[in-house]
């Protein structure tokens, strides 16, 4: 057997390989005798065929079958230990002539290659980098929804500025008829309010969805209509008051501390204040992380020049999915995916050049820690580092899940690395701000 290259380009190659009758014909015979043993034809007894015509029969697709798993392997070898780095999949090139009536056989391949480039760190624009603070208002909030949480429920006679009003919302039309609960103060407009304030359990208002609510969002879970139904309805609804209520809220007292956190963790509400404000700047840092790896990602992408092997790429990608595509919607496909490729050859680049990878124990570690993180939420704040162990085993055997944990973990490796070696700019906001600025 012979192997031999040929550099079309610095992202082009064509692999070359001749197989001759001595590269297979021992495992052709020895796949022969298999078939011998085992073949049942009329007229002789197992194992006692003649092998010429077992040859006669099936010699010819044992050959084919031996020399693909021949030419298999050795293209697979000689791409490791020619450490040729290349991009999708080997392709074979057709071959005017050809045929398997021959005992020496010559493939090509086409190989695309991965470039070779540096990555640019340091933009000439500095990327911001985003601290979310929980501002006095958030934690005030935060404490009142928590109050309300915890707090007990008592029926009204009459719609007031403080009820929570259920009720059945019905348009014939639109063939709507959803009951749901909303406190009033959700409610947006002078006369819109001036119809509940006042009314009773059984009473019937008319009013007009559009504007409805302060949040078009809320429209949305109350009717139960998709995002863009939400934006675009306009229609008059039929509201039939069942229930009024209002929620006398719970006092800020040790009980309640307990409630939440556990026995004497937090024993005062300046106490409750800090750990609030902990937790939902903790929570805005995720946030805040997943902005900066965008705009990284972004600014990495404009700024890392490099060519790909285009062509090649099209004519995989037209042949390598489970349904086949013609040039035309490769190339479409090969648009639409190009960018995503150029990140995906960069944070390899990255990775390899600074060794950031995921070990198993790396890996094992960030699980526990999220199935500590969730256990809390359920109360149960110190489990034994045993049950951890247990839960982690047995959610990394989930191949989904494990990719899943692996990935995140990645980006906080990758998002730790750009805040040390790439030129940013931090900028404090609170969370408001932040919505404002990054998905106005």
């Amino acid at each position: 057997m012979k192997i031999t290259k040929e550099n079309i380009d610095a992202l082009n190659s064509i692999v070359k390989i001749d197989i001759n009758a001595n590269d297979y014909e021992n495992k052709v015979e020895k796949e022969l005798n298999n078939y011998r043993k085992k073949a049942n034809i009329p007229g002789f007894r197992k194992g006692h065929v003649p092998m010429s015509l077992v040859k006669k029969q099936y010699g010819k697709s044992v050959m084919i079958d031996e020399v693909n798993k021949l030419l298999q392997e050795a293209l697979n070898n000689y791409l490791i230990e020619e450490k040729l780095d290349v991009l999708g999949n080997p392709l074979p090139k057709t071959q005017e002539n050809f045929s398997w009536d021959t005992d020496n056989f010559t493939f090509e391949f086409e190989l695309g290659l991965t470039p070779e480039f540096d990555v640019n760190l340091t933009p000439k624009k500095a990327i911001t980098s985003y601290k979310i603070v929980a501002d006095d208002k958030m934690v005030t909030d935060q404490i009142k929804n928590i109050r309300e949480q915890y707090g007990k429920m008592k029926t009204q006679s009459v719609i007031a500025q403080n009820s929570n009003v259920t009720g059945s919302f019905v348009n014939e039309e639109k063939e709507i008829d959803k009951k749901s609960t909303f406190k009033l103060e959700k409610i947006k407009g002078k006369s819109n309010i001036k119809q509940f304030i006042g009314a009773k359990v059984g009473d019937v208002l008319e009013l007009k969805s559009k504007n409805l609510f302060a949040d078009d969002h809320l429209l949305m879970n109350i009717l139960g209509l998709s995002h863009d139904e939400a934006h675009d309805f306009n229609e008059i609804l039929i509201l039939t008051i069942e229930e009024i209520t209002e929620t006398e809220l719970a006092e800020l007292n040790q009980e309640l501390f307990d409630k939440i956190y556990g026995k004497d963790i937090i024993k005062s509400e300046d106490e409750l204040k800090t750990k609030l404000k902990e937790e939902a700047e903790k929570q805005f840092t995720t946030q805040a992380d997943q902005q900066l790896l965008n705009e990284v990602t972004e600014s990495l992408i404009a700024n890392t020049k490099f060519d790909l092997p285009t062509e090649f790429l099209t004519k995989w990608l037209a042949v390598a999915g489970e349904k086949p595509m013609t040039i035309e919607q490769a190339k479409e496909e090969f648009d639409r995916s190009e960018k995503g490729l150029r990140y995906q050859l960069i944070e390899g680049k990255i990775s390899k050049d600074n060794d950031l990878k995921v070990s198993y124990e790396d890996l094992k570690d960030y699980a526990k820690g999220y199935i500590k993180t969730q256990m809390a939420q359920f109360g149960n704040m110190n489990p034994e580092e045993k049950e951890l162990e247990g839960i982690a085993n047995r959610v990394l055997s989930n191949q989904d899940e494990a990719k899943r944990l692996s990935d995140q973990l990645m980006n906080e490796k990758l998002v730790n690395f750009f805040k040390e070696n790439v030129k940013l700019k931090t900028k404090e906001v609170t969370y408001e701000e932040f919505v404002k600025e990054v998905y106005k």
